[in-house]
């Protein structure tokens, strides 16, 4: 059973700093694309970043670049997303997802976290 748990959300002043984390169990981390997403209020899903199994590439959504930033520790096996100056339009449900698959010009990924709160205020 593969089950993936955000946390390090809360409330973060414009211009703070927040890190997000993403820890998997049933799964052996290190192996797999990582991707963060976001559901802001009255707003559909956004992909924000995604990061390879080397932790060598790095994919950002234009909305966030330079402010954002997605790495891993492969130690600890955990996926972060560093949100640094953030603006109030970055508030959302920041969710982890993994074990994407790419077909037909469509990706896919598997299994998600339940999501952890930012709001940025």
């Amino acid at each position: 059973h593969v089950q993936l748990v955000e946390s390090g959300g809360g409330l973060v002043q414009p211009g703070g700093s927040l890190r997000l984390s993403c820890i998997a169990s049933g799964v052996t981390f290190t192996n797999y694309y990582v991707s963060w997403f976001r559901l802001a209020p009255g707003k559909g899903p956004e992909w924000v970043a995604s990061i390879d199994k080397d932790g060598r590439n790095t994919y950002y959504a234009d909305s966030v670049k330079g402010r954002l930033t997605i790495s891993r520790d492969k130690a600890k096996d955990t996926v972060y997303l560093q949100m640094n100056s953030p603006k109030s339009e970055d508030t959302a449900l920041y969710y982890c997802a993994t074990d994407r698959y790419c077909s037909g010009g469509y990706c896919y990924w598997d299994y998600w976290g339940q999501g952890t709160q930012v709001t940025v205020s």
